[in-house]
């Protein structure tokens, strides 16, 4: 089953190129099934490029997905149209005065790492949106930043700045080859890395109710199961293009930041060649089997969400 969203979106013509099935409000409303709603709280500057990553991963499942674009209601972007923002995302206060309910939310991170949690201008209603999650949300994905933020705001993990950038391609093992979201994972697997922060494995496993199922050597914890909170935290981007790395470095040596190549990306990290995306297979193995999960779980009514 493809999925559903507004024929004028730019992600809809990216994803039609793709050859990912797409399909619009009312060709959806002509299928008689119930499709999974999931929400994207979209906190990164690139709006549209984000849209398009996750969109990909999440339709490429056989299920029909609706999917809400969600933005923090108190802070305006500024590297995106206002038209594309008015015209296809709901301020997160009309979301929860909604009572709409979801099966799937995924939390994006967003480039303020540096900043201490209670620093952020949104992290105020940033927490409300945690909170909202637990009686309003069936299963939560939260990525990066949004990972990070969303651990410490329930558990209290610290996250710690790093001496130097973990950025590069890094490989990870497979933890628990048994849990149902790393249903058909290697071993181990290549994950895109871009963060000057890191959770520290110690302390996530001193914390109730979590479970790290993917872990590197090299960068730490990656993917951490927190089955009390219906929630998922990856520290890492496994919905990156091919080229993602390949602009943020580009970026910063036109601004004279200090970068170092990204490491294991580039064939022999020679930045004058075209990168090679070795992590394509596992992101969509594990986005397809978070939907899956959800599928399997979430309640029929979407009334009984959160209960």
């Amino acid at each position: 089953m493809p999925i559903k969203m507004p024929a004028n979106l730019p992600a809809y013509a990216v994803l039609t190129r793709e050859g990912v099935m797409v399909m619009d409000p009312d060709q959806a409303a002509r299928q008689d099934i119930r499709p999974l709603r999931i929400g994207l709280l979209n906190l990164m500057p690139k709006k549209i490029q984000t849209e398009n990553q996750f969109a990909r991963l999440i339709g490429a499942t056989p299920l029909q997905i609706e999917l809400d674009l969600i933005r923090m209601s108190e802070h305006q972007t500024k590297n995106t149209a206002a038209e594309h923002m008015e015209s296809f995302y709901r301020p997160f206060e009309e979301v929860a005065a909604s009572g709409d309910k979801y099966d799937g939310l995924i939390i994006t991170g967003a480039p303020i790492e540096h900043l201490d949690f209670d620093a952020v201008t949104y992290w105020d209603e940033l927490a409300r949106v945690f909170d909202w999650t637990q009686t309003h949300v069936h299963s939560t994905f939260g990525v990066c930043w949004g990972g990070m933020a969303m651990i410490n705001h329930f558990h209290g993990v610290k996250k710690h700045m790093l001496d130097h950038k973990a950025f590069g391609c890094f490989r990870h093992r497979n933890m628990d080859p048994a849990s149902p979201y790393l249903r058909g994972f290697s071993d181990d697997c290549v994950i895109p890395v871009s963060r000057w922060t890191e959770m520290k494995r110690a302390e996530i496993e001193a914390a109730p109710g979590l479970s790290i199922l993917l872990d590197s050597d090299e960068v730490g914890p990656c993917l951490v199961e927190d089955t009390g909170r219906r929630a998922l935290y990856i520290f890492n981007h496994f919905e990156y293009d091919s080229d993602t790395l390949k602009q943020e470095y580009d970026r910063d040596v036109a601004s004279g930041t200090p970068i170092n190549v990204p490491c294991n990306y580039y064939p022999g990290d020679d930045p004058t060649r075209p990168p090679s995306n070795r992590w394509r297979s596992h992101a969509h193995l594990l986005y397809g089997n978070w939907i899956n999960q959800i599928y399997q779980t979430t309640p029929f009514e979407q009334m009984n969400i959160g209960h």
